[in-house]
């Protein structure tokens, strides 16, 4: 899809200097800029690329002022970095805009749907589902009997979402999520094997949920395993069964949140933090990548460390442990000393 200066600039209410019928087809880096391609320039160590840069069209601030010639078409808006985001967002809603359902999939008669939907090849969307509008479901994708999808939202090829589940409104499912599968429930019998414990709740997403690719979100024992309103999770996380995570909390790649596990809101998880089950952290709490969090948190603490423990005590202790050899020299060559004395 091709697009030219004067139509951006009437995006972005910018003006244009230079050829105002240029067009781009694609986005680039001001350094790696080509002929066709829209790049911006906010940052002002990249200004010389400004003059050898190949892109068609460039986004820059209004207050930017050549001093050699440029060949380039300018876009001068008030703000180059928040323009060049605008459009990046209306670039994607437009690659993103498809409608229709595609063959072969199969939908399920008893199916409700809104309008303007898209389905792709190769879903599968089973008794009972209820979809609401403009919701993209891209191809490969399964919904199960009974599951709730919200206005706005999007699937993307080969999400998963297992029956009972529902999805609320403007969600994000990457590629490989997998919403409601069973949670780790087995119980030890007499003859030391395991018994499966059926796993018969739900899961809830709560509106304007992102979940990552491969993240995978179990379905609860009893009840419901619950994602709160503005949660982001990032790529590769375990969330067990009965765990419930706070509005607007975020969570970095290759977490892992042992079951019936509580989460507060506005929280900042790093990657690769785990937490034990059935634990509750308190609201606004901040965790550093890879801790293992073992206790109760309370509201607002920092922590660092596996186990994890206040972040300041943590980096205090790390000095120490650095010069740990120092220390046993220096003891060792005291105790020398000592004897020597003696």
């Amino acid at each position: 899809m091709k697009f030219t200066a004067e139509q951006i600039a009437g995006i972005l209410e910018g003006d244009v200097v230079g050829n105002p019928q240029a067009e781009v087809s694609k986005l680039s880096k001001i350094e790696e800029g080509v002929e066709g391609a829209l790049t911006f320039l906010a940052n002002p160590k990249y200004t010389p690329y400004i003059y050898s840069t190949k892109a068609s069209i460039a986004i820059v601030n209004k207050d930017f002022e050549p001093e050699q010639e440029i060949t380039t078409t300018l876009i001068k808006v008030d703000d180059a970095y928040k323009s060049f985001s605008k459009l990046l967002e209306y670039y994607n809603q437009v690659k993103l805009n498809k409608f229709g359902i595609e063959q072969p999939s199969f939908m399920s008669e008893s199916a409700a749907v809104g309008s303007d939907i898209y389905v792709g090849a190769f879903s599968y969307i089973g008794e009972q589902v209820v979809i609401g509008n403009n919701v993209k479901i891209f191809p490969g994708c399964y919904i199960g009997d009974n599951v709730t999808i919200g206005d706005d939202t999007v699937l993307f090829a080969g999400a998963k979402i297992y029956s009972e589940c529902i999805i609320g409104k403007n969600c994000v499912i990457n590629s490989g999520a997998i919403i409601g599968a069973d949670g780790f429930g087995f119980a030890p019998n007499e003859a030391g094997e395991y018994d499966k414990v059926p796993q018969i709740g739900n899961v809830i997403i709560e509106d304007f949920v992102d979940v990552g690719a491969a993240t995978t979100i179990d379905r609860a024992t009893l009840g419901s395993t619950i994602i709160r309103r503005g949660v982001k999770l990032d790529n590769q996380i375990q969330i067990a069964h009965n765990v419930e995570i706070g509005k607007n909390t975020v969570i970095a790649a290759q977490a892992g949140v042992a079951g019936s596990t509580k989460i507060g809101e506005n929280c900042q998880i790093g990657g690769q933090v785990g937490f034990a089950g059935h634990l509750v952290i308190g609201n606004n709490v901040k965790i550093q990548a890879q801790s293992g969090v073992g206790k109760n948190i309370k509201d607002n603490d920092v922590l660092q460390g596996s186990p994890a423990f206040g972040y300041g005590d943590w980096n205090k202790s790390y000095v120490y442990f650095k010069n740990l050899p120092k220390l046993v020299k220096t003891i060792n060559e005291l105790e020398k000393k000592g004897n020597g004395n003696s």
